[in-house]
């Protein structure tokens, strides 16, 4: 497929293209920078994300990170500021905000004066008392580079987004794969624009078009219809003349905020072009809105494990899409433990429940020990109910921080593993360092809503429960006090597609 030039291949092969001997000899020397803040928060959580939650990188640490290794390729070095990332969660804390954005802004102003910025974001963060924090991030961003600085940023798939965010970014691209498989791909997409905007001396053009509907991940996987076909034409849109990049958001929808919404944006270099087709892409995501469905067998925990006890095959993988971590559930609920306790189910294993008293019981207790124990609701006492047992440890991960504590347990005849943080069980290797195979097992039940390919490779099949939590697929009756208008909570909602412009396109048109 044919893409305009500097986004036809990696880095390297890309600036082949452009001549690097050429652009060091005739092109002033820029200076960039990249960093940004990562985390999709649930509004219905009742904690809180702390300063402790994120994995903090700076500097020289967040250069060296093997991820960012593409932005050494380009003619002009990025260079590090800070980039905060935490498992999706609770709404962020304000203070822990306020302190990670002043040691980035701190870290950007030592590299002043710059010529482009590069912000990994998220899309989703939610942070107590504060309306639009990836706007308030953006536009602080703006505020401190001036305006002769290209902003460029990329965002999940998942994330919302607002005027001030836009109003202050230059050009923006996001995931087009749900899994989210596109991750670098991504990044490269965001920073050859800003690369490619310097050297030919570019002011982007940014176009949004906000879509009024609001739909969960599960319903939205680009593994089927009709996203796969919507977000299939990204590609091909992207070859237009005048287009530099073309994305299309789900939004998140366990965010009661005025933003949540699902989006169409263009970035480029004519504004026609752009409108047309964000106002494309946008009626056709409007269209399809009824047509998302689950990919998979979806039912009550009751109906799933009936099923899987019904199938010869193994492993049934059975999600438990309420308590999901990776879409911002709490990962504490033992409702899955418990059910498969009560249907007598043993040849199972539980991956994971969060809960770092029990963890840190087992491993006082040492391997082979048995002991009582009351196994989830320890961090969100208010969501569930711990669950009684009695439990035998099978296995401890050896780690010296206590914060990587996993325990694997025996829970009549159930594999459980207890973990002192919140986390999930996405590959292979998070079960087999604990000397686990789950392919041996005829459940496998990981708090997750749509699998990674890794372990939906496994499934034979995948079954979704709807169950109760943070990020509960019962979306139709979520509380909803802070959104517009929006499909499906007004379903007989009437609309028609309508373009922004973002102010600083507008302001160099």
């Amino acid at each position: 497929m044919r893409r305009r030039t500097f986004l036809k291949t990696a880095a390297s092969a890309a600036w082949a293209s452009v001549g690097v001997g050429q652009v060091s000899q005739s092109a002033q020397p820029r200076r960039l920078a990249f960093g940004g803040i990562q985390i999709e928060c649930s509004t219905y959580g009742h904690n809180r994300t702390r300063l402790a939650d994120f994995r903090v990188r700076q500097g020289q640490a967040l250069a060296d990170d093997p991820f960012f290794a593409p932005l050494k390729s380009y003619p002009w070095p990025f260079q590090p500021t800070l980039l905060a990332q935490a498992v999706p969660g609770d709404p962020v804390d304000a203070g822990a905000y306020a302190e990670l954005k002043a040691d980035f802004l701190q870290r950007l102003t030592a590299l002043l004066p710059l010529d482009g910025v590069y912000l990994a974001m998220h899309g989703a963060m939610f942070v107590d008392g504060m309306e639009d924090a990836e706007g308030d991030w953006i536009a602080s961003t703006r505020d401190l580079v001036g305006n002769d600085c290209l902003i460029t940023a990329s965002f999940d798939l998942h994330g919302n987004l607002s005027r001030r965010a836009i109003d202050n970014l230059d050009m923006l691209s996001a995931f087009r794969t749900a899994p989210h498989i596109d991750r670098e791909e991504t990044m490269r997409r965001s920073c050859e624009m800003l690369v490619n905007s310097l050297i030919k001396r570019i002011r982007p053009t940014l176009v949004w078009a906000p879509i009024p509907v609001l739909l969960p991940g599960e319903r939205t996987s680009t593994v089927y219809e009709p996203a796969k076909r919507l977000w299939g034409q990204l590609s091909a849109i992207n070859a237009d003349a005048g287009v530099m990049d073309a994305s299309l958001m789900v939004g998140y929808v366990w965010a009661d905020e005025p933003r949540a919404a699902a989006s169409a944006i263009l970035t480029g270099t004519d504004r026609r072009v752009l409108e047309r087709h964000a106002l494309s892409l946008a009626q056709a995501y409007w269209d399809a809105r009824r047509d998302f469905k689950f990919g998979v067998f979806t039912g009550t925990l009751a109906e799933c494990i009936a099923k899987a006890n019904g199938i010869a095959t193994k492993p049934v993988v059975i999600s438990d899409s309420g308590d999901n971590p990776t879409g911002g559930g709490t990962g504490d609920r033992a409702e899955v433990l418990a059910a498969l306790i009560q249907n007598k189910v043993s040849d199972a294993l539980v991956a994971g429940v969060a809960d770092e008293p029990a963890t840190n019981a087992c491993y006082r207790a040492g391997t082979g020990a048995s002991l009582p124990l009351r196994i989830g609701a320890t961090i969100d006492p208010q969501g569930s109910s711990p669950l009684p047992v009695e439990a035998r440890v099978a296995n401890l991960l050896s780690t010296d921080d206590p914060r990587e504590r996993q325990a694997v347990v025996e829970v009549s005849g159930i594999s459980v593993v207890l973990t002192a943080r919140r986390r999930p069980f996405h590959e292979i290797k998070d079960f087999s360092v604990l000397g686990l195979n789950p392919t041996r097992f005829k459940i496998v039940a990981v708090k997750a809503g749509y699998l990674v390919p890794e372990i939906a490779a496994i499934a034979n099949p995948n079954l979704m429960a709807l169950t109760g939590g943070a990020v509960n697929q019962d979306i139709e009756h979520l509380e909803s006090k802070h959104r517009v208008p929006s499909w499906p909570f007004q379903p007989d909602l009437k609309w028609k597609p309508s373009t922004v412009v973002s102010a600083r396109s507008r302001r160099t048109e």
